[in-house]
């Protein structure tokens, strides 16, 4: 690991000043916490401490939701970005592929919609075009 990647991953900002940088609420970040899509430090009393690798996906995060992704589809596309990562430290830099193709951001998408119409219920998607008919 290199200095530039150890000084991105040093836990050192309180849950206030994330709150201001990614503009969510603590309940927000506490609940991705509760849902393992990240994992901030703790001092020894027990405040979390979070990164500037942490504060990179909680705004990617963000922006998966503000896209109507689920929990369950942001899980997938973080494992396979995980999953993509890893792969790349094993190859060389000139053979590694994109992290998330869009191929198989249609894929988890796709899954998404068939698993809200099993339920009956409505995607954020639907939700909101349909505000524009009045």
């Amino acid at each position: 690991m290199n200095k530039k990647e150890i000084r991105r991953s040093m836990p050192i900002l309180p849950i206030s000043t994330v709150m201001q940088l990614t503009e969510l609420s603590a309940r927000q970040i506490r609940y991705y916490e509760e849902h393992q899509l990240i994992s901030p430090s703790r001092t020894e009393g027990n405040r979390r401490l979070y990164s500037l690798n942490d504060i990179d996906l909680l705004l990617e995060i963000k922006e998966f939701l503000e896209q109507g992704i689920n929990m369950a589809g942001i899980k997938k596309l973080l494992t396979m970005k995980a999953t993509n990562v890893e792969a790349e430290k094993v190859q060389p830099a000139e053979e590694s592929k994109t992290i998330i193709s869009d191929e198989q951001i249609r894929r988890v998408l796709r899954e998404e919609m068939l698993q809200a119409g099993r339920f009956q219920r409505p995607s954020m998607r639907q939700n909101e075009v349909t505000r524009f008919y009045h």
